[in-house]
């Protein structure tokens, strides 16, 4: 009896604790109403997971100012967009190429969102085997003179993760600044010992929200999936690779890795250099430098004209889920995608949608492997809704698709981090490059039309003959998808 007495008792704390945070997420948090339903379904039916769900995941940091530029840094950042605004709002800027005149929409609202200049004098190159890269980047580390800038959401304590920790050591030992930034999430099985001869020979590591506990972290729901890497102020890369075997094509599981990367030169580092030292300040506790050391005097590499955007929960404005709202909005003739995770909120579906309903040739390319089968069922069940309105989904077969590419147009595209899902739009931090250039967009287009010979294409046909089994399975991911 007594028992059964304590259970009953237990049963109503939990069932109070719950009402608690339903009237929190419904009430304080001003969350969007769709994730507000799933967490209050989650909490209401599922009370102890749902409890535990919300303590690790549930956190709106939007309300935590942990983030917040000091003053004076934004005063800064500011004053170098300050000649661009009135350029932009004067229409008296000089563009290279007269189409970026039909983007200054677009590139208004990355700059007065995202604190990100248009630069045209860039020399841009585009990576998709994870071989050319690492041989590329392995090169420019081992070239590094004065200082070597490295944030990645993951770095594998694997062949390919020791071997650039050896360079990165070997290159602090000489006296060149190494700075590594990682996140507490995506790295979390990185041990003290990967970094011990490292942080001997001079060099710097910080964890962007590090588990307080091996494991354990209560806010993991907020991951730093930027991929940037900054050499000597003269070359940056920036792109969906992060560091480890997998992403050689050397996994098992997946074998084959697709993915996108981009090799930059001119003017666009100077974001990139800014947006790693706001991070690197806040994981490390350091402050911003008063020197311009790692904002060089510039000749001209190439005429590619590249913003450089970030987004992130500690934002105003969800500023690549913006601009990959205007890109697809604005497409009139040919709109192509690459993503491994498709959970789109209601505008970056509806605006899919509306573009092939407007006779746009839209096509979208997703895994058929998943890394996650949650996402993956939650990714499929938006795909039905797709082929209605004319989009063409494909499903890539050779191995493991993690590009986050958007091309419209043959002129102008994103490649970065941020996939077409609610988590990159409102919890992680991301970075994507936003390229107004025909030449690249030339390329990335060429390179999804080959990829297409490894896909097979969703039709309705094969959409419809789908088990009850694999619509439950769709349909029990897709409530919950946004809070996947």
């Amino acid at each position: 009896m007594e028992i059964t007495g304590f259970a009953w008792k237990l049963a109503d704390i939990i069932f109070i604790i719950n009402i608690f945070l339903v009237a929190i997420v419904v009430i304080f948090e001003r969350r969007n109403p769709v994730a507000t339903v799933a967490w209050i379904l989650l909490l209401v039916f599922v009370p102890i997971l749902g409890f535990l769900a919300y303590v690790f995941l549930g956190q709106n940091l939007q309300r935590k100012k942990l983030f917040y530029l000091k003053e004076e840094e934004e005063h800064e950042l500011l004053s170098l967009l300050a000649g661009q605004d009135v350029g932009l709002r004067q229409n008296s800027l000089h563009f290279n190429d007269p189409r970026i005149r039909e983007y200054l929409d677009l590139v208004y609202l990355q700059m007065v969102s995202s604190y990100s200049l248009l630069t045209q004098d860039n020399k841009v190159e585009v990576f998709y085997e994870g071989e050319e890269l690492f041989n590329r980047i392995l090169s420019s580390l081992k070239n590094a003179q004065h200082y070597i800038h490295m944030e990645y959401f993951i770095i594998r304590n694997d062949s390919l993760g020791r071997y650039i920790m050896k360079i990165l050591t070997k290159k602090a030992k000489e006296g060149v600044e190494v700075k590594v930034l990682y996140d507490g999430m995506g790295s979390i099985r990185l041990s003290p010992r990967f970094f011990k001869k490292f942080h001997e020979a001079g060099g710097r590591s910080a964890a962007f929200f590090p588990p307080f506990l091996p494991y354990i972290n209560v806010r993991i729901n907020y991951r730093n999936h930027r991929k940037i890497l900054i050499i000597d102020g003269d070359e940056a890369y920036v792109g969906g690779f992060n560091i480890g075997n997998e992403y050689l094509g050397l996994s098992s599981r997946f074998n084959h890795w697709r993915d996108c990367h981009l090799k930059i030169k001119g003017s666009a580092i100077d974001t990139l250099e800014m947006r790693f030292l706001v991070d690197w300040r806040f994981a490390a506790r350091d402050s911003l430098p008063e020197t311009d050391v790692y904002f060089p005097t510039r000749k001209p590499e190439g005429s590619s004209a590249l913003q450089i955007v970030s987004s992130g929960p500690d934002m105003n404005y969800p500023a690549i889920k913006n601009g990959y709202l205007k890109l697809i909005n604005k497409a009139q003739h040919k709109l192509y995608l690459e993503t491994p995770y498709l959970i789109p909120d209601d505008s970056i579906l509806e605006a899919l949608k509306i573009a092939a309903l407007s006779g746009v040739d839209v096509r979208l390319m997703i895994p058929y492997k998943p890394d996650h089968f949650y996402v993956y069922w939650a990714s499929l069940s938006y795909v039905g809704e797709l082929l209605a309105a004319g989009v063409r989904c494909y499903q890539y077969q050779k191995g493991f698709l993690h590009s986050k590419i958007i091309c419209a147009d043959g002129f102008a595209s994103s490649v970065g981090t941020a996939n077409l899902d609610i988590r990159s739009f409102e919890l992680n931090f991301e970075v994507n490059a936003f390229i107004y250039d025909e030449e690249i967009s030339r390329q990335l287009e060429e390179e999804f039309l080959l990829a297409l010979e490894d896909c097979i294409e969703i039709t309705r046909e094969t959409y419809a003959m789908r088990s009850m089994r694999v619509r439950f399975k769709e349909g029990l991911f897709r409530l919950l998808s946004p809070i996947l």
